[in-house]
């Protein structure tokens, strides 16, 4: 029995974490956090008994701990009880399935207490991958991707070409020609940008393909999900951003592939399920029983793939460019974002007003190449202050993009 410490067991990634452990066993669940869902943190404590939990929130931590104050399970709060869950020496994984920047001190106090963990966290990487990936080599953890994406990619690279969850030594495979990352356009896919104007958060949350939470489900509309996860690829699989290509491919039948100097493509396929790449980093390198659906390639008949509009989708390319900068416009791009996303899932925002927003944010920031903690932490309140300074300005739209040099 492995020791487990899961960040955001409330959400939808952490409750399939646990109902995959429910199933095949082999982890004490140690410790939970979770943000301000109390009511299914209570049902988890009772199920899986871990000896501390931390819930964000104080207010909601207070009234849980009142509710099991004749319980021995202690129960903290913020981000300092985050911070003494992750940095328990005696976790052997940690699964980190948090939203937001939230997630990226407890990740890193989770690899300097010597744990392994599975990133669900992208902003982790997205905004800190040049202190992450250093970090997991020197402690020599091993870190497993959980996007679905990225669990194809590691995949797609096992055998003698893949870091096998051991980063200590990797320095990238010179075997690699390309990383073909997918992407199933959203549900506007097609669509043009005066057609995006109009779209509601009801119609940007029904996701053709996955059930997701609502911030990553929005991300997936406006293709900037792409974006933070060719940020990510850079940094798991060291490549140039130049030789991650962004496919669409509608049906999320495909995951992710890896196009080799020899121009083979090795592919990983499977039914869109987030269970598959949960399941494979929490068992590695075994691979167990899991009752998804099959794939019938009779009935599928064909495979459509097409080229992601950058025009239209303008988050994708800002997020790229930022991905080929590097440093802290990587961290105002998404921040940026996580802001304007809950300005649109409130209804105070318009579709496309995310994508101004973001911009203007970026156009408004000096970049810092090798940013430290506290400097990512700046750029993100800076990030967020922009994006208030231009909702209450709203209307305002004189500026014009910087083009990238």
């Amino acid at each position: 029995m492995k020791n487990l410490c899961l960040l955001g067991s409330t959400g939808s990634i952490g409750r399939q974490t646990l109902d995959i452990i429910k199933r095949h066993g082999n982890y004490k669940v140690v410790s939970l956090a979770a943000n301000r869902k109390i009511d299914i943190l209570e049902e988890q404590i009772e199920e899986f008994l871990p000896r501390k939990v931390c819930v964000f929130d104080e207010e909601k931590a207070g009234i849980l701990a009142k509710r099991l104050k004749h319980n021995s399970i202690e129960v903290l709060s913020g981000m300092d009880g985050l911070l003494e869950l992750a940095g328990d020496t005696e976790n052997e994984l940690t699964v980190t399935a948090m939203v937001g920047m939230i997630g990226i001190k407890p990740t890193i106090a989770a690899i300097n207490a010597g744990s392994d963990v599975a990133l669900a966290n992208k902003e982790t990487l997205v905004t800190a991958g040049h202190i992450i990936i250093p970090l997991v080599k020197e402690k020599k953890i091993k870190l497993f991707p959980i996007d679905s994406e990225h669990s194809a990619i590691f995949q797609c690279l096992q055998g003698k070409y893949g870091p096998n969850g051991d980063y200590s030594s990797w320095t990238g495979d010179p075997l690699i020609e390309k990383i073909l990352l997918t992407c199933s356009g959203g549900p506007f896919r097609g669509k043009s940008y005066e057609e995006l104007k109009k779209m509601t958060a009801a119609d940007a949350l029904k996701h053709p393909n996955w059930l997701m939470g609502p911030k990553i489900t929005i991300d997936s509309s406006t293709l900037v999900n792409k974006a933070l996860e060719v940020m990510e690829a850079k940094w798991l699989f060291n490549v140039n951003v130049d030789d991650i290509q962004v496919v669409i491919q509608p049906k999320s039948i495909i995951h992710s592939a890896v196009q080799f100097i020899d121009g083979s493509i090795i592919a990983q396929i499977g039914v869109p399920d987030m269970r598959l790449p949960i399941q494979y980093a929490l068992y590695y390198p075994e691979r167990l029983p899991l009752d998804c659906g099959r794939i019938d390639l009779f009935e599928l008949a064909k495979i459509e793939f097409d080229k992601p509009d950058y025009n239209v989708f303008k988050g994708l390319k800002m997020g790229i460019d930022a991905a080929k900068n590097g440093g802290s416009i990587c961290t105002v791009f998404n921040a940026a974002n996580e802001y304007a996303v809950g300005q649109f899932l409130n209804g105070n925002i318009g579709f496309t007003d995310i994508y101004d927003i973001i911009e203007f944010c970026m156009d408004n920031h000096k970049n810092i190449p090798e940013p430290c903690l506290n400097e990512i932490l700046s750029a993100e309140t800076e990030a967020t202050e922009n994006a208030i300074k231009f909702i209450k300005n709203k209307g305002f739209k004189s500026y014009v993009r910087k083009e990238a040099e």
